[in-house]
């Protein structure tokens, strides 16, 4: 051996000299450099520590299966009892452009695991003197859990939102884990396409009655235009029709978009009789058309606000007074330029006032550039950044119910762009609902 060699390990700290290195080091080394297979099993944790293992939850927080009959089982908390919940709503067959927004829930979720609750401190609240001392949602009063998916078909629209519909019910009517803050648990829904905020709304009713829509979106999502149905009825009579039933339901349809085409086959118990009727109907219902449905439900109060605005319109004058009609203000994408973050927020806040708020974001909002992933693109948009100011801007208002919808993570770049940017705005309306705790009707008069 060269005699700088032993010098060498003399300076590094080596107790003698081997023929072959060795990893890990031998038998005597400091604790500090005891080899992981040295440790006694009862100091070595496999439940905690990886963004790695396990189910892909929001932020990494605990899976609750709200939708069990008896109450959610598993995760933490008591009994599996929650205060907000994260639902995902997998679908996609509303939308009138790009589909893939049912894998949406997944994209989000996989965006949020560089999040988890201890590492999870706001560098924008709570500054004390040269310190921060940042708030964390998941460091809180409120037990907040992943319920996964509402499970929903996707060969039937009308079922598919009558299961979230249910769904969302079913997880918002559990007893919450905190009842001194709040009696019924809020949802943060991940989308699925924007037709599944109809449901969520519909739900949020039940417990806080009307509520103020703020709707990022570049779209209004509020247009109505009549639509007739047409109902083909073809009998096929293999011996004789007499007492066939023949069942005819006249639907009212409302709004733009796809046709959707419906068979029945009906046959008669006592002959060979079959009636087939084909109806085709341009579906009222869509990622288009949910808030104008939402109000003719009164659902909505007449203080709602669009925010981010910059799609084109299908009646330049009858889109606007129908939106108007609904209750909605608007904000376009370039008052941002015009009134600055500051001017947004304060706009949003005069108009909603008091009283509950669903807030509803549809990632277009964002300009492509920062949010490819998704079914109608709008060059022209806000940024992360400024969409994120403007959420923190909110703070103090009386979320009930917030979404984030239309991300399909098919159109995604490689870095997850779109994935992460709304992972973010779910972490924002977390923070809303956590800083702000919400009696509901219910919890009012208890």
């Amino acid at each position: 051996m060269k005699p700088e060699v032993p010098r060498l390990l003399a300076l590094l700290g080596a107790s003698q000299v081997r023929a072959h290195w060795q990893f890990p080091h031998a038998p005597g080394s400091t604790a500090a450099q005891r080899p992981l297979g040295g440790l006694p099993d009862n100091d070595v944790d496999i439940l905690y520590g990886s963004q790695f293992s396990g189910l892909t939850t929001y932020a990494r927080i605990p899976y609750v299966n709200c939708l069990a009959d008896e109450g959610g089982d598993g995760g933490e908390g008591a009994n599996g009892k929650y205060d907000i919940a994260i639902l995902g709503a997998p679908f996609d067959t509303g939308v009138t452009a790009r589909p893939g927004a049912r894998f949406g829930p997944r994209g989000i979720r996989a965006g949020s695991q560089g999040k988890y609750a201890d590492g999870a401190w706001s560098v924008y609240t709570g500054s004390v003197g040269r310190s921060v001392v940042g708030k964390n949602a998941l460091k809180s009063w409120a037990t907040v859990v992943d319920c996964g998916d509402v499970p929903l078909t996707y060969l039937d629209n009308n079922y598919a939102l009558a299961q979230l519909t249910k769904g969302h019910k079913v997880v918002s009517g559990r007893k919450s884990a905190n009842k001194t803050y709040a009696a019924t648990p809020r949802i943060i829904m991940l989308g699925g396409d924007h037709t599944t905020t109809l449901p969520a709304l519909r739900s949020v009713h039940k417990h806080w009655g009307q509520v103020s829509v703020i709707h990022f979106d570049s779209h209004i999502g509020a247009p109505a235009q009549p639509s007739l149905a047409i109902r083909l009825s073809l009998f096929y009579d293999l011996r004789r029709v007499t007492g066939a039933v023949a069942y005819q339901t006249m639907r009212k349809s409302t709004g733009r978009g796809h046709p959707s085409i419906h068979l029945s086959v009906y046959r008669h118990e006592n002959c060979e009789a079959h009636m087939l009727i084909m109806t085709i109907i341009p579906s009222g219902l869509n990622h288009g058309t949910f808030l104008h449905i939402a109000h003719e439900e009164g659902l909505i109060r007449n203080t709602s606000i669009h925010a981010g605005i910059r799609g084109p319109l299908v009646r330049p004058r009858g889109d606007i007074r129908n939106d108007e009609r609904c209750g909605f203000a608007r904000l376009t994408a370039r008052d941002l330029d015009l009134f600055g973050v500051a001017g947004v927020v304060s706009q949003i806040r005069n108009r909603v006032s008091a009283g509950p708020v669903y807030i509803s974001v549809d990632i277009d909002v964002l300009d492509p550039a920062f949010a490819p992933a998704t079914g109608t693109p709008e060059p022209g948009g806000w940024s992360t950044r400024e969409l994120l100011a403007i959420l923190d801007g909110l703070s103090g208002l009386e979320v009930v119910g917030a979404d984030v919808v239309e991300v399909a993570p098919a159109y995604d770049t490689r870095g997850e762009t779109t994935a992460l940017a709304a992972a973010e705005v779910v972490w924002s309306l977390l923070e809303l609902m956590v800083e702000t705790p919400v009696k509901s009707k219910s919890g009012l008069l208890a």
